[in-house]
């Protein structure tokens, strides 16, 4: 469980990451108009919120998957804190939801991990 916990965060994180990246460059991108083309660019009034969450989220993720082996409950609950920041700041999408799953994923296997005896 600890280690399915410590490859589904690290690649959610990892896929994460990629979009965080585009949400960022599309916010950069737009602040880059300056408002002069508001009919063909869509300008969000979340901009600052996507930016901290395509940041910070997927960090979150990756630091979570990379502790799962030896602090499985602390990896669960910065891999659960990702997939809801993801689903809070970015919505479900077709391109957030593999992020979304694969965090929230792990983050329970990462709880069963922590509960069990085995090793």
């Amino acid at each position: 469980m600890k280690n399915a916990a410590m490859v589904l965060g690290i690649i959610g994180g990892v896929v994460g990451m990629i979009v965080g990246f585009f949400v960022y460059g599309w916010v950069v991108f737009t602040d880059w108009f300056n408002g002069e083309v508001t009919d063909v660019i869509e300008v969000s009034a979340n901009a600052g919120r996507w930016q901290m969450v395509g940041l910070v989220a997927p960090i979150l993720a990756i630091a979570g998957g990379a502790m799962s082996t030896q602090r499985p409950m602390i990896g669960a609950i910065l891999m659960f804190v990702s997939a809801a920041g993801m689903y809070w700041g970015l919505g479900f999408s077709v391109f957030t939801m593999f992020p979304i799953a694969m965090c929230g994923l792990a983050a329970v296997l990462g709880t069963i991990g922590a509960t069990s005896n085995s090793d």
